[in-house]
């Protein structure tokens, strides 16, 4: 039965797709390139920059650093020709209109601000600021100056959760009953890792900001919005080594969190994210329905975008394998499995600046995602359920 079933899935999800992210959506070929700039050379010089020299309409043409020998040095290596350790020398450069905001999160705002008022559209990693008055302030000033905004939710762009997104559209679990989603990494489980801005949770540090962004962005786009939020964030390594001294530094950003959502449609949707776990189950969602099951998965502790599986099951049967299809494939698969996602984001950027309108996900999703973030921490210091606003009614 479960062949039958899967084909009618497949064939909502094809169609989807051919006005999704795939050919029938990428920028037109003949249109001129955008000049961009990188802002930031740790995860802009990993996933931003060759991102960027891959797509067709744009080209790098400027990066910063707040060290100018280090500037210099990732400009050289990437053969971009300008650099800089100040903002508005890079803002000021004629071939510029546009820029990548890749700094950790504390920088973001202000960066931003600057950005947006100098005229140039922005793509801005996740979490794109510490508080979600500061991110609807962004959202204004980019409405003022006209400026796209485009935040780096990723996982809406890799092909089998496009797949997936496309199986639930076409009802294939029925009413929903549960949501579960499991985050279980390993990247700050040493104890000895350093402590840097990822440990102090002013400086926006933490498995909430580093990966619940992107939970909340994606429980958003696939089940719809969130009426009640409660959560207990914990920090399990409490002390991490200085880099320079070896001096054991006060933790007091989150490394676990445990959050309970009540979605709009009433279906509760558990979420548990750990940083700190050994040999963790990796990523996982699980949607139980009166009509079955649907399941998406990467147990992978190194690559968090290749490696996703997507399974079903009809009420009650065993879990099989649904391969992803051809069309939500990626053109290219790069060995950091990072970029090829980033380029799919590029694509949409693009997009929306020739047409002069946000699309989804745009900075309104960004900001929701934030307001969740500020609401998980609201609840967790009050012990309490708080009331969700709705994503357009937020005051």
């Amino acid at each position: 039965m479960l062949v039958g079933w899967y084909k009618v899935g497949v064939k909502g999800g094809l169609m989807m797709a051919q006005t999704g992210a795939t050919k029938a959506g990428m920028a037109p070929t003949g249109a001129a390139k955008i000049g961009v700039a990188v802002v930031g050379t740790g995860f802009g010089q990993k996933v931003h920059i060759p991102g960027l020299q891959a797509h067709h309409r744009t080209e790098v043409v400027a990066v910063w650093n707040g060290d100018r020998t280090k500037a210099q040095q990732v400009a050289d290596s990437c053969g971009i020709g300008f650099a800089s350790d100040r903002l508005a020398d890079i803002l000021a450069y004629d071939a510029v209109q546009a820029v990548t905001l890749a700094t950790p999160p504390f920088a973001h705002y202000d960066m931003a601000c600057e950005i947006i008022q100098a005229g140039k559209h922005l793509l801005l990693e996740k979490p794109v600021t510490r508080s979600v008055g500061e991110a609807k302030h962004l959202q204004q000033l980019a409405a003022e100056h006209q400026v796209m905004i485009t935040p780096d939710f990723e996982f809406r762009y890799i092909p089998a959760w496009q797949h997936f997104a496309a199986l639930l559209s076409q009802g294939i679990v029925g009413q929903k009953r549960l949501i579960k989603i499991d985050w279980l990494a390993s990247s700050r489980a040493n104890p000895q890792r350093a402590w840097n801005w990822y440990a102090q949770k002013r400086l926006g540090g933490g498995a909430l900001g580093s990966i619940g962004s992107h939970t909340f962005d994606y429980v958003n786009w696939l089940f719809g919005p969130a009426a009640e939020i409660g959560a207990t964030l914990s920090t399990a390594i409490a002390q991490r080594p200085d880099a320079q001294t070896g001096e054991m530094k006060p933790v007091d950003s989150d490394d676990v969190c445990a959050i309970a959502l009540t979605l709009a449609d009433n279906t509760l949707c558990q979420i548990t994210l750990s940083a700190v776990s050994y040999a963790g189950r990796g990523h996982w969602i699980e949607v139980y329905g009166d009509k079955g099951t649907l399941v998406i998965g990467n147990s992978s502790q190194s690559d968090y975008v290749n490696g996703f599986k997507v399974f079903a099951s009809e009420q009650g049967a065993e879990l099989q394998e649904i391969p992803t299809p051809e069309q939500f494939q990626f053109p290219k698969v790069y060995t950091d499995g990072r970029i090829a996602p980033f380029i799919r984001v590029v694509n949409h950027w693009v997009n929306c600046i020739d047409a002069g309108k946000e699309s989804a996900p745009g900075m309104q999703e960004g900001v929701y995602a934030q307001l969740l973030m500020d609401l998980t921490h609201r609840a967790d210091d009050g012990k309490t359920r708080l009331t969700v606003p709705s994503l357009y009614g937020m005051a």
